[in-house]
Formats: structure tokens, sequence, C-alpha cells
């Protein structure tokens, strides 16, 4: 489903990516954990080219784009259009309604009929437990209501891979369990997920795979069980001593 192979990524003298290699099957669920700085979201944004890499081949699907090489536009948007994103700060259209924000990308970018993705809308928006605040306006909505807008969005474009930079970090304690919770019903239908994140509580839970990340490498990489309960690693040992 996902395969990367050598991603390097500078930003002028800085390298935050030192060569990463990942795969993960379809319907895997692959949980990104490090301290900040690690390389974690730049290697999220990398997948779907927002953040441009330096080197490396990144394949979704069907589509292999090698960076080593100039790449094209259309390019880049085969890439996105396999990826759903959802942000650490909501990033919702103020001026549109729940509704309108999930309606707009397929509508405005995909020219799909307006009919038919109302129809689609509103099902993602009872999804997610929003069906009745489709016409509610973000600052009607509170943070975690805003994250679950966000996530059916994301999911309106019917994306192969979710991907998650840190979709619980904005919210208030009382509100974290409610993205959650809609993270882990994806889960358990099968979306393929890389998710960025400090919840190690849905990471122990959800996760297929934890993949521990340091100075933008990867330290160590196992089932949640042998990265939290036995990591091989000293880094890693000490990184879960001060955040467990």
């Amino acid at each position: 489903m996902i395969s990367i192979k050598g991603l390097r990524k500078k930003f002028d003298d800085l390298e935050v990516l030192k060569g990463m290699d990942v795969e993960v099957k379809k319907g895997q669920v692959i949980v990104l954990i490090g301290p900040s700085g690690s390389g974690k979201t730049t290697f999220l944004r990398c997948l779907n080219a927002l953040e441009i890499p330096n080197e490396g081949i990144v394949s979704i699907g069907e589509e292999s784009v090698h960076f080593n090489n100039k790449v094209s536009k259309q390019e880049l948007l085969k890439l996105r259009r396999r990826t759903g994103m959802v942000f650490q700060n909501y990033n919702l259209f103020p001026h549109m309604t729940a509704l309108e924000n999930v309606m707009e990308g397929p509508t405005t970018v995909q020219k799909r009929n307006k009919t038919e993705m109302r129809e689609k809308a509103v099902k993602l928006l009872e999804k997610v437990g929003l069906g009745d605040k489709i016409d509610y306006y973000p600052f009607q909505l509170s943070g975690g209501q805003q994250q679950r807008v966000g996530i059916a969005r994301a999911l309106a474009i019917e994306p192969e891979v979710m991907l998650f930079d840190e979709p619980t970090s904005a919210l208030d304690p009382e509100l974290v369990g409610e993205v959650l919770k809609v993270m882990k019903d994806l889960a358990e239908e099968g979306m393929t997920m890389v998710v960025v994140t400090h919840e190690m509580r849905f990471a122990k839970e959800a996760a297929d795979k934890v993949i521990f990340m340091d100075g933008g490498y990867i330290v160590e990489e196992g089932s949640p069980q042998e990265v939290f309960e036995a990591p091989k690693e000293e880094r890693t040992r000490q990184f879960l001593n001060l955040i467990q």
C-alpha cells in the first residue's frame, strides 16, 4: 500500500529526515511517536507532497514518485489525491457550514456532482457523530467537533490512506476522546492510517506498528507490545520513561 525508500528532507542546511524506509500494508495503522523536532510531521507531510522531499521514493497504491528526479505537478497531484490529511489546527473555512466544508474539496477540486456529494457529506458527518450539526459554522462548534468535521472532510475525497498530524494536540483534554473514538472506528473498518500523536493510549490500543523517531531517523519500530513493553533501544526507553 505505502512504500517509502531513502526519504530525505532538508530545510536550508538542516537535514530533518535522514534516509527513512517505511512499509505500510493495506489496512494497517502506523503510529509515529518521538520528541518534538524528530521529523514526524515532516515525514507525514512528505507522504502527500505538502513538503517536497530532496531524495527518496514515495509509493502509495499504484502511484510512485521518484524525488531524486524532477517531479511534475501532475505527479504530486496524483499522490495527494490518494491521501486525506487531518491537521493539528482544523483549518476549516470559517464562512462555510460543516456541510459546505465537507463538500468543498470534492465539488471544487474533483468536480463531483453537488447533489450526490451533499448526500455523501451528510452521511460522513453522521459517521463522525455530527449529523445534527450540518448547518453549524465552525465558530458554533467545539474544538473536538471541528476536528471531526476535518476528518469527514478528509474522508470526502475517498482517500486510500488517512494521514493524521497530532489531531488532538489543540484540544482540551475532555474533547480528546471523541476524536480518538472516530479514529479507532476508522481503524476497525480497515482504513489505512499513518498517525503522528502524543496519545500513547491510542498508539497502544489502535496501532498495528509503532515507529519511534528521533533526530530524523527511525530509532525503533515494532508492535505496540514490543515498543512499549520491551523496547530494544536505550533512546526509546529514555523517551518512554519521560512520557509514561
